[in-house]
């Protein structure tokens, strides 16, 4: 039931990935056209996007297909990264791009460069927003299913793009029809920075992924809860979590009597995973036993508190978020 899960969010995840070329190179194709008509230097930073737009595609295509991968004996833990490296190589091809662009626009700026037409400009910048506006939703769908973080990266990329062809519309008019000087590298300045902006975001995720950050604390609280469902356990904690690609990694101690035997401990915690598994369908749950007044090691910095009395605090204590007052 998970393979096959697995398998639908790959041909999900390389289904986007094949949208976001196809559009990349229909616009990188009509900009090009528009910027030999106009000579705007919004247009060209816009022309310099879609062009990297499709390089980072076909990134997001090979991460995507390398992380769908399964598990292997050299790579036990799946290859779930490989999204993230994808995104990481996005966010340098973006930053690259936005400093020539500021680069040019400078120089444009400085030699009081006007553009030689508009209308080609406009037109071409309607047909990007418009072909944008139909790849996001469908990114949007791809995303809610398959949780990639190498198609969220692409995802806020074309977002930026939405107001990076409104910004070339703006900049023609008033360069061309209402006589503005300047506005046209103006504007191309402005879309170097919001990319660099752009790219900030976009590897905030696939950093956090890469160094194991932990889930968001609400999220910790709901898997808690669901094994807090089961009164056999007590003191759950050391709780640990990363999430790598489309899957969750979850591991924790819960003390049991020490009386119990090897195969009723079993069963208990067959029926936990169970559940959890129930509830987090992605996650790969590691559960350690240790016996009821089991004290771990005092040096061990990363030992946490009773989970489920961070829990029951956290329920009478709404205000607290979850976090200790």
């Amino acid at each position: 039931m998970r393979n096959g899960a697995a398998s639908d969010r790959a041909i999900l995840g390389r289904s986007a990935a094949f949208a976001s070329i196809a559009t990349a190179m229909l616009l990188v194709g009509l900009k090009l056209w528009a910027v030999w008509q106009t000579d705007s230097m919004a247009l060209l930073g816009s022309l310099a996007d879609s062009a990297l737009d499709l390089v980072a595609s076909l990134a997001t295509l090979t991460g995507v297909i390398i992380a769908a991968r399964p598990a292997d004996r050299t790579h036990r833990f799946g290859h779930g990264k490989a999204e993230a490296l994808a995104a990481i190589f996005q966010v340098m091809l973006i930053a690259v791009s936005a400093t020539g662009i500021a680069m040019r626009s400078g120089q444009a700026l400085i030699g009081g460069e006007r553009v030689a037409a508009a209308q080609e400009g406009i037109v071409v910048s309607v047909i990007a927003i418009l072909a944008t506006f139909a790849l996001l939703a469908y990114q949007r769908f791809v995303i809610a299913r398959t949780r990639s973080v190498a198609i969220h990266a692409d995802h806020v990329h074309y977002q930026s793009d939405l107001l990076l062809n409104l910004a070339v519309i703006v900049a023609l008019v008033l360069d061309r029809y209402v006589g503005v000087a300047g506005a046209d590298p103006l504007f191309g300045l402005a879309i170097a920075a919001w990319l660099l902006w752009g790219a900030w975001r976009a590897g905030a995720e696939a950093i956090d992924h890469l160094m194991d950050r932990e889930w968001p604390e609400d999220k910790r609280r709901r898997f808690v809860a669901v094994a807090a469902r089961h009164p056999e356990l007590s003191r759950l904690h050391d709780l640990r979590t990363r999430t790598s690609g489309g899957i969750d990694f979850v591991q924790f101690h819960v003390d049991l009597p020490g009386d119990y035997t090897v195969e009723k401990a079993h069963d208990i915690i067959e029926r936990v995973e169970q559940d959890l598994h129930a509830e987090f369908p992605d996650a790969e749950v590691l559960i350690h036993i240790d016996p009821e007044g089991h004290v771990d090691d005092p040096a061990n910095t990363l030992v946490e508190e009773d989970q489920f009395k961070k829990l029951g605090e956290t329920a009478m204590n709404p205000d607290t978020n979850g976090k200790p007052e």
